[in-house]
């Protein structure tokens, strides 16, 4: 194995991503939403969720105040894991390149990346900007692991989300599916993961 490629699975932003959606709806549309609707709509980047399901207009006050409220938030409702922040600086001194593919936009997958320390850690980023074709679709882990230069036998992808697992298996990739903070996507795997991991410490034995 050459490459590690992530998705949600590096910090519990799930949280600050629920409060900049149902505040974006209740400010735009006067509507209240919960969780599990918001979850409904994962699969484009926010822009796209707030472009398909914002009733109102105004598409870009709209997102501009959502990643305002996602920045604001940030520091509120996530916090620094300190097991996944030693196991990507571990991985990247044994020499692993270390992706990441995720549905977030870019500018929010920065805002993240900026607050937590971990601008430096990562050999390639593709967000939902970066595709036509978000997850379950493995158009972004082709891109990552063409990037890379890296051929999908010697790459790892690592999910939380029915999504994610899918798109890993279709990229023909060894896929591990984690539940390893306190927020993730899916509770059950509607297809098997070569590996479902719930600690961090699990990862490193593996």
């Amino acid at each position: 194995m050459k490459a590690i490629i992530f998705d949600g699975t590096l910090a519990d932003t799930l949280p600050v991503c629920f409060q900049a959606f149902q505040s974006v709806f209740k400010k735009f549309d006067d509507r209240e939403l919960d969780v599990e609707e918001i979850k409904a709509m994962f699969g484009p980047s926010e822009t796209g969720i707030i472009r398909a399901n914002l009733k109102n207009d105004h598409h870009d006050q709209a997102i501009e105040h959502y990643y305002e409220t996602y920045a604001d938030m940030h520091n509120q409702f996530v916090s620094t894991n300190e097991e996944i922040d030693r196991l990507l600086k571990s991985l990247k001194k044994k020499g692993f390149k270390l992706g990441i593919v995720t549905g977030k936009a870019k500018r929010s997958l920065d805002i993240s990346l900026n607050i937590l320390s971990m601008n430096d850690l990562f050999d390639v980023m593709i967000t939902g900007d970066d595709v036509t074709s978000p997850k379950p679709h493995p158009e972004g882990i082709h891109k990552a692991l063409e990037r890379l230069n890296i051929d999908h036998s010697h790459a790892v992808f690592i999910g939380d989300s029915n999504a994610d697992i899918l798109a890993g298996k279709e990229a023909n990739v060894y896929t591990i599916g984690v539940q390893w903070l306190p927020n993730y996507q899916s509770n059950e795997f509607e297809v098997q993961p070569d590996r479902i991991l719930k600690r961090v410490d699990e990862f490193i034995t593996l």
